[in-house]
């Protein structure tokens, strides 16, 4: 029998992959798709894959949570999840909702769904999932198998496409404002950086950029070490890290965006290392709507739902 997934937040570049990605499984059925300003057009108009004749509908939180799905993915601002958390905990506490904002990713309650790092064992069977953010997804598969080797704070330097700014029309996702240009923003403070600090359970140091390309992240990420290592002993540490995840290659190459743009997982590279063995640069690229945000939260949902990731 097919998991019944409803989806809040159709209308986003995330929500556009979302809908494509649940539309390829038998296992799962979209029994609707939310958006405000799309209520009543066809989903199909804007996910050919969808083939149900499902419309937009522009539901209230407690509507979502009287249909009764068995899980729904949340694809909504920052700040906007809470009333639908609140109505499906009030009705359905059963219901996995799987939040792809950045509402829980601080909140002991939620398990935190980065499964080639933190796991997969607490994912299986869980309600209430926090997706990672895109750079701090990239940021933590360079960091995490050096995690325990650390002298010092990581830094990360990352840039995304302007996808990664929403619809909503801001400078971050002008053109114009864009055309030869790199755009250096929230230069202290960003979420990802909290949201890395808290999982990696060290101090990291992040500064985000966006530029003129529409989807991927690329994170150059230095970092310092206690003892010294050999290129090869490093590659070799960060293979056997991520040997059996289909999601992650890595590569003795330096991934640039376009590696890792329109690809499911994220690829990690570079392995520069000074002449002492102490300083090593990691590269890790991924789409950020993909394994930055969609397919993350359909692996996410799987394990929840225990069903093949």
């Amino acid at each position: 029998m097919r998991q019944r997934i409803g989806l809040v937040g159709a209308r986003g570049h995330t929500g556009r992959e979302l809908l494509r990605l649940i539309a390829a499984r038998d296992d799962l059925e979209l029994v609707f798709a939310s958006s405000r300003e799309l209520a009543g057009q066809p989903v199909c108009d804007m996910a050919p894959e969808v083939t149900s004749g499902l419309l937009f509908e522009s539901l209230s939180p407690d509507a979502v949570a009287d249909r009764g799905a068995d899980a729904v993915i949340l694809a909504l601002p920052n700040g906007a999840a809470h009333s639908f958390v609140a109505a499906i905990d009030a009705a359905r506490p059963d219901t996995v909702i799987v939040d792809l904002s950045a509402d829980y990713r601080f909140d002991d309650d939620w398990t935190y769904g980065l499964p080639e790092i933190h796991g997969r064992d607490a994912l299986r069977g869980a309600k209430r999932i926090a997706n990672p953010g895109c750079y701090a997804t990239a940021g933590q598969l360079a960091i995490a198998p050096l995690r325990d080797r650390l002298a010092a704070q990581p830094h990360v330097f990352g840039v995304s496409g302007y996808s990664g700014a929403g619809t909503t029309p801001s400078r971050k996702n002008d053109i114009e404002a864009l055309r030869d240009n790199l755009m250096p923003y929230a230069l202290t403070g960003h979420l990802h950086e909290r949201e890395m600090s808290r999982q990696m359970g060290i101090e990291v140091r992040f500064t985000p950029h966006v530029a003129a390309f529409f989807r991927g992240i690329v994170a150059t990420v230095h970092l310092s070490l206690a003892e010294p290592v050999t290129r090869d002993a490093l590659i070799a540490l960060y293979e056997t890290a991520y040997r059996g995840e289909p999601l992650v290659r890595v590569t003795g190459e330096t991934p640039e965006v376009r590696d890792g743009a329109d690809l499911p997982g994220a690829v990690v590279g570079g392995f520069g290392v000074s002449g002492d063995g102490r300083h090593v640069v990691i590269v890790s690229t991924l789409d950020n709507l993909l394994k930055g945000a969609a397919v993350q939260a359909m692996q996410n949902l799987c394990l929840a739902l225990e069903l093949p990731e």
